[in-house]
């Protein structure tokens, strides 16, 4: 029991659930048609609200979290209003933009962020779930575990619980009114808005719900990591996260979630190349652009597994 649980894999565990969190925030607005670039900006939002009301104002951890979360989603729709004059790569231009200029304010505003510097000291969630465990008096000895096998684990137990209720959540959606509108939109904008479809509303919509899910997981990942900077939510996140989408596909919510599994766990396997995983990562673009532009995970990939599964049941039976 010892030696299965590492506290290293239930670490990088945790940092594909988080990023499987990201890549379906991206998902969920390209679901619309609309590409984001801007959520490392939702991401910080979340990860800064959080930690400024647990550490200066010492609220409850899941407080700060839905807090943080919450402001994200209220950004994101505040974003989306003059975002909706724009499409294609002037909207990745303009949220690329936001998420600039959060950044920098960030930054240079010292006083409530220390500035480039980051903020450290953090109140960690396994940390915290361990000193409630120990006061309603369970300990991890009893289970066999040391104490940083146990705050490990419990995190990697926390985000999967988070991490399939949300992807469970828009699988639902998917199938509802709300995602056959989103299909639509994506589909042929014209056609939708002549067939009734309130355009406004329904890409408002998915735009803050992919910033809320950006900005709860950067909340997350501030309660994690314990320490948190502008340089965490730089370019090059906006771009990871894309990629996500991008290198698995964004056309079914799996593609995403594979993408964030991949390209997460890729680096930590091949450590010998995780400082050129960038290079690495465009690399496979432009793979993936001559071949396959639609990402390894489309509709017919899905549906060649479901009609494979469902042949296995039936010679099982």
């Amino acid at each position: 029991m010892l030696e299965f649980i590492n506290p290293y894999y239930l670490q990088v565990g945790s940092f594909v659930l988080i990023n499987i969190l990201l890549g379906v925030s991206m998902y969920v607005t390209l679901s619309t048609g609309q590409l984001s670039l801007g959520h490392a900006g939702f991401m910080s939002i979340g990860a800064y609200t959080t930690t400024i009301l647990t550490l200066n104002y010492e609220m409850p951890m899941i407080v700060g979290i839905v807090a943080g979360a919450v402001l994200a989603c209220i950004v994101g729709v505040i974003v989306g209003f003059p975002a909706l004059r724009l499409e294609g790569v002037y909207l990745a231009i303009a949220t690329l933009g936001f998420g600039e200029v959060i950044r920098v304010l960030l930054i240079n505003w010292e006083s409530l962020t220390k500035g480039a510097v980051g903020i450290s000291g953090i109140p960690h969630l396994g940390r915290e779930v361990l000193a409630l465990s120990k006061d309603i008096g369970f300990t991890p000895d009893m289970l066999g575990l040391r104490n940083n096998q146990f705050i490990s684990l419990a995190v990697f137990l926390i985000l999967l619980i988070i991490v399939v209720a949300v992807v469970a959540f828009f699988i639902r959606q998917e199938h509802s009114r709300v995602g056959r509108a989103y299909a639509s939109i994506k589909m042929d904008e014209r056609a939708a808005e002549a067939m009734g479809v309130n355009i406004t509303y329904y890409k408002i919509l998915a735009f803050g719900q992919g910033a809320m899910i950006a900005g709860f997981a950067g909340a997350l990942y501030a309660h994690i990591t314990a320490y948190i900077s502008p340089s965490d939510f730089a370019y090059h996140r906006a771009v990871e996260i894309l990629i996500f989408a991008v290198f698995g596909g964004s056309e079914v919510i799996w593609g995403p979630i594979f993408g964030s599994i991949f390209l997460t766990a890729m680096p930590e396997a091949l450590r010998f190349i995780s400082d050129y995983r960038f290079m690495v990562y465009g690399a496979l673009l432009i793979v993936m652009m001559a071949y396959r532009p639609q990402g390894l995970i489309d509709a017919k990939v899905v549906n060649w597994f479901k009609k494979r599964g469902r042949g296995q049941r039936r010679k099982a039976s």
